[in-house]
């Protein structure tokens, strides 16, 4: 903890003078334990149009957050670039998911401790036997420990021997996301449900020195189709540290430097970050793993033909006639925008 309170300090030099991380940035994959079988990947495989756009959708309760799990296809309306779309798939609960535990190992605090690494592997056996998990941990490098698999002991196992925590390393948020796209577009199911979760206490950083830039970074997340989520430990030294670093990149942002937010990204892409005391996280988690199966999942052929790889907006709203039966307010939480194909 001693060599933390020069980091932080330096930090705040480092916005001031508009400067990002000083360490060097790499990505590395190191695979642990067998990778998923030719017959997980072809799990629940279904037909679809090539450029079919799907999109999750979370329907809470504004005042309460209580999951809204009884509406219909009818119920939704979905636009892109302001033009309506037709949805042509609908379905709840029933697209395997494909989840990417992000963990940190850099900075002061180090947020996978005993009630974390417990309230994980207990949230994660809500899933379905047909949904996968890999797990990834980051700081200034990227390394993957486990490929995605349906075997949750292979998952347990990742999770029991994750690498020390560094103190004197940097939180990489540009690294990480580059390296996490891409292994989403390279081995997640094709046509399963995307989702990364990042286990953190620093939710705001500055881009690090070198390749990928946290924009290009993010490009790759929008390309894979994936929803940004986030558990954070709330700790005295937790708050300090990602207060000082929100604060930092505020600063440097104002004369150009380049940051990236984990909560901007999580409301971008439709998911959600939660956070409450590490001995009070398994409830946390296991809200997060019934939020993501009792998403919605609309799909729809766009009707701009054009393959020209654009950033295209997405708005998923609810029909006036469901606002108007509903006696609470009713929150949307989805993707705020795709990638087009291309070619």
């Amino acid at each position: 903890m001693k060599r933390c309170v020069p980091t932080l300090a330096l930090l705040f030099l480092v916005a001031i003078v508009q400067l990002p991380s000083l360490v060097t940035s790499q990505t590395r994959q190191r695979t642990v334990g067998p990778s998923r079988s030719e017959a997980e990947i072809k799990t629940e495989t279904i037909k679809t149009d090539v450029d079919l756009i799907t999109v999750d959708a979370l329907v809470l309760q504004k005042n309460t957050s209580r999951v809204v799990g009884d509406l219909a296809r009818e119920d939704f309306v979905v636009s892109e670039d302001g033009v309506p779309q037709a949805i042509t798939h609908f379905s709840q609960n029933q697209m395997p998911l494909s989840v990417l535990l992000l963990i940190d190992r850099g900075g002061c605090l180090d947020p996978f401790g005993d009630n974390v690494r417990h309230a994980a592997f207990g949230a994660l056996e809500q899933l379905k036997a047909t949904d996968e998990v890999a797990v990834m941990t980051y700081h200034d490098t990227a390394e993957l420990r486990q490929e995605f698999t349906t075997n949750r002991a292979y998952v347990k196992r990742a999770l029991d021997f994750v690498p020390e925590h560094d103190e004197r390393a940097d939180h990489c948020l540009d690294t990480v996301l580059e390296a996490a796209s891409n292994y989403m577009n390279e081995a997640a199911n094709p046509v399963g449900r995307r989702v990364v979760i990042f286990i953190t206490g620093v939710t705001r950083n500055f881009d690090c020195p070198g390749r990928p830039s946290g924009k290009a970074a993010t490009q790759s997340l929008y390309e894979s189709g994936s929803v940004v989520c986030g558990v954070i430990p709330l700790t005295p030294v937790q708050q300090m540290e990602d207060g000082i670093m929100r604060f930092a990149t505020r600063v440097g942002s104002i004369g150009g430097a380049r940051t990236l937010d984990i909560k901007k990204l999580a409301e971008d892409t439709g998911g959600e970050v939660l956070q409450d005391k590490p001995e009070k996280l398994e409830t946390t988690f296991n809200t997060l793993i019934e939020h993501l199966r009792t998403r919605y999942n609309l799909a729809f052929v766009s009707s701009n033909k054009k393959r020209d790889g654009t950033l295209r907006k997405l708005k998923i709203d609810l029909a006036d006639a469901t606002k108007k039966k509903e006696h609470e307010k009713l929150v949307v939480k989805a993707r705020k925008s795709y990638v087009a194909p291309k070619g």
